[in-house]
């Protein structure tokens, strides 16, 4: 047994602050110490309680001017579309079209698709995010590279092969069959095995024909603990297609409830423009949204409508949904997120967003006993977060009185340059 104990300030969150109230959602500890066991945490709590009592000649790693959390949660990202982040001046459909296609006909090369999760998850773990939920291509060998990547730093992510058999170029569509024979292949190569999970992703309705988005439901159905990731209600012109592909569906979501692909596992990406119905049907299955702020500002699709997921009870998690979200950062991300509940005349906790970008990300995930906070037996997957990363930060943390103001100081300034550390089941995977 190997024992390494973390001293700083700690901070996670133990539930959602719209069910207990913000005081209770969160646990703090000034002086905290962090003790992981095993790649596994063993104990939280007060310095001055857990030092005493420690095993013999366990190592203590002390940050005297930094907050640790646990590791960040990105519940909608693209990795091939790392290379078009902050490409100019589109919206959705065109962004399609004129980007993220010919960027992802590249990875029908292995080598390419190595690279480039090399570099993705790279830019990951320097930002903080231990686990994220992600697009492949609809390329086999994309998802391989992906998950080869990730399985050698033993990382919990979950990534599926992108099912596109219409309205896409010629050289990245896939068939109902292919697809669906692609996709079993890699989730007996890969699902389980490690930290890794398996999603089937077809990329929106748009682009699957009944007969793939049957397949798809199928897949689920041999497979009950996999994950169902794709996209649903961005932008306007794009329901307005859905509903010219689908006519007999009432909706963009009953596109998808039709092929039996809502459920516990399910999580949507987006859901700017749903109505209540849609709610209340996301709500009764169990499935999860991805909020991605700074990709809906960045496309223009509009403002996501987070009192009214939560009005529903359906869990919300973030996205960055880089490329056309425009950082890797959780904390740009709910720098943003804070921004779009302005403009709406609503207002986002400090505590609220860190729930959001650890536990509820967990939560909409249906990993929140394995990740998302510091619960004895979890995954030791976490942060250290510099209090002095930039001058700017540092002079500002000094005039805060409050733990809250503290936190929304470091979701406000905060970016990579703020994360000192970033550890992975206990191992360093990051250092800046």
């Amino acid at each position: 047994m190997t024992t390494q104990a973390y001293r700083a300030a700690l901070l996670h969150c133990v539930a959602d602050p719209n069910d207990v109230g913000i005081e209770a959602a969160c646990e703090f500890v000034e002086d905290g110490l962090l003790v992981v066991t095993d790649g596994r945490i063993d104990a939280m709590g007060n310095a001055a309680t857990l030092l005493p009592v420690l095993p013999e000649g366990t190592e203590v790693i002390e940050h005297p001017d930094a907050l640790i959390t646990p590791g960040f949660i990105d519940t909608h990202i693209h990795y091939p579309q790392t290379g078009i982040i902050a490409s100019y001046g589109e919206q959705l459909l065109d962004w399609l079209n004129n980007y993220t296609f010919p960027a992802e006909g590249a990875f029908a090369d292995s080598a390419k698709a190595a690279e480039v999760a090399d570099i993705f998850l790279k830019e990951l773990l320097r930002n903080g995010t231990t686990t994220a939920l992600v697009f492949g291509t609809v390329h086999k060998q994309s998802v391989e590279a992906f998950f080869e990547a990730a399985e050698k730093l033993n990382l919990r992510m979950i990534a599926g092969k992108v099912l596109m058999d219409r309205n896409a170029p010629d050289f990245l569509v896939d068939t109902p069959e292919s697809g669906y024979a692609d996709s079993k292949e890699l989730i007996e190569r890969w699902h389980g095995k490690g930290r890794l999970h398996y999603a089937v992703t077809p990329r929106f309705a748009p682009t699957s024909t009944p007969e793939q988005l049957t397949l798809a439901g199928q897949l689920l159905g041999e497979y009950p603990d996999i994950y169902l990731h794709t996209h649903l209600s961005e932008n306007i012109k794009e329901i307005e297609w859905v509903k010219s592909l689908f006519p007999e569906r009432s909706g963009y979501l009953d596109v998808y409830d039709h092929y039996q692909l809502l459920g516990k596992r399910s999580v949507f990406a987006h859901g700017v423009h749903l109505c209540d119905e849609e709610c209340a049907r996301l709500s009764e299955t169990g499935s999860a949204v991805a909020f991605c702020p700074t990709s809906n500002l960045f496309l223009g699709s509009g403002l996501f409508k987070l009192p009214q997921l939560e009005q529903y009870k359906v869990n919300v998690g973030l996205g960055t949904d880089v490329g056309a979200g425009t950082s890797f950062s959780m904390l740009q991300t709910v720098n943003e997120a804070y921004k779009v509940m302005q403009l709406q005349g609503k207002k986002l906790h400090p505590f609220k967003a860190f729930y959001l970008a650890t536990l509820g990300g967990a939560r909409a995930l249906r990993l929140e006993d394995r990740i998302g906070s510091f619960a004895q037996g979890n995954d030791a997957d976490f942060v250290v977060l510099d209090y002095h990363a930039t001058p700017l930060l540092s002079y500002r943390l000094k005039q805060a009185k409050s733990l809250e103001e503290k936190l929304f100081a470091l979701m406000m300034l905060g970016d990579d340059r703020t994360v000192k550390e970033t550890y992975a089941m206990g191992v360093k995977v990051h250092q800046r």
